[in-house]
């Protein structure tokens, strides 16, 4: 495989930093996720972390360096986070489950497999247009699906932040896959948190991304994002690949898994909470705790 990829992920004008990103790749398979923790419920940060920590460890477990069905694994792997987020509220009795949207996505033999719950986004762009998006699970996309209001309206209506689907709480999450899809040579794979899209929208990640590669667009499109949100801006995070169909090319800033050992992997996690404005991050025995639980679950994946 070669493709060129970054991420980045940012306070806003929080105390805190709830979102939680990630990209992990072996010789011969991609992942990359986005979960935003639901900063309207306790522990939030919380399960967006034990989220990406019991995805990433599962691919790393299974993608040996290529997962056997990309489509089961996102299946097994979001529910499995789900069960793990509900298993760490129960084993501490906290007094509300941790919730947490996810979008996620494995590139594997040159076709991309993608799945989602709550309003984090995966854009699919291919010569200066949008060939796919997530639809999000949300009271304002149901609105605007019933005719109710306007596409441009959603960004601004009071019951925006309002989702009906995600990991962990109460009910069972409704999890969307996409169809298995061949990339292109240049096709952009994008995923990113409301924080991104809800100011900037698909048409300006189209425009911001059409141009340099991940590593300038993306840093400028989280800068105009905060400016557009201004004192309400959300935590962002965005994570960008291009697809590069020739292995051999030389391309700046790329990455080739060419030579990579049959069981190795690359892994970069961005899990930090505290922001440059304070803030009370997790308490590190906490995650602890939660991390050995998702090893021990992770030991089971296979067998379920």
């Amino acid at each position: 495989m070669r493709f060129t990829i970054y991420q980045e992920s940012r306070i806003g004008r929080r105390s805190t930093n709830q979102d939680r990103i990630a990209y992990c790749y072996s010789r011969d398979a991609l992942l990359m996720l986005v979960a935003d923790g639901m900063g309207g419920h306790r522990h939030g940060e919380l399960a967006a972390h034990i989220t990406a920590q019991y995805i990433t460890r599962a691919f790393q477990h299974g993608a040996q360096p290529a997962l056997r069905d990309p489509a089961l694994f996102l299946s097994r792997a979001l529910t499995g986070a789900h069960r793990a987020i509900l298993d760490h509220a129960l084993a501490h009795r906290l007094s509300e489950t941790p919730r947490t949207t996810i979008v996620a996505c494995v590139v594997q033999d040159g076709t991309a497999y993608w799945a989602h719950a709550g309003d984090s986004r995966l854009y699919l762009l291919r010569r200066g247009r949008i060939l796919a998006q997530t639809r999000d699970h949300s009271r304002v996309q149901l609105l605007v699906d019933q005719g109710l209001i306007r596409p441009d309206e959603a960004a601004r209506h009071p019951e925006r932040n309002r989702i009906y689907s995600c990991l962990g709480g109460h009910h069972a999450p409704q999890i969307d896959y996409s169809p298995r899809t061949a990339l292109q040579d240049g096709d952009l794979i994008t995923l990113c948190s409301d924080g991104v899209w809800g100011p900037l929208g698909g048409d300006a990640i189209l425009a911001g991304l059409g141009g340099p590669p991940p590593g300038q667009a993306v840093p400028q499109l989280m800068n105009d994002a905060e400016l557009r949100a201004g004192d309400s801006a959300d935590n962002l995070s965005m994570v960008a690949m291009c697809w590069h169909d020739d292995i051999g090319a030389s391309i700046p800033d790329s990455i080739s898994t060419q030579t990579m050992p049959l069981n190795d992997f690359n892994t970069q996690l961005h899990s930090t909470s505290r922001g440059a404005t304070g803030g009370t991050p997790l308490d590190e025995d906490e995650i602890e705790r939660a991390i050995r639980e998702i090893n021990a679950t992770i030991h089971k994946f296979d067998k379920q």
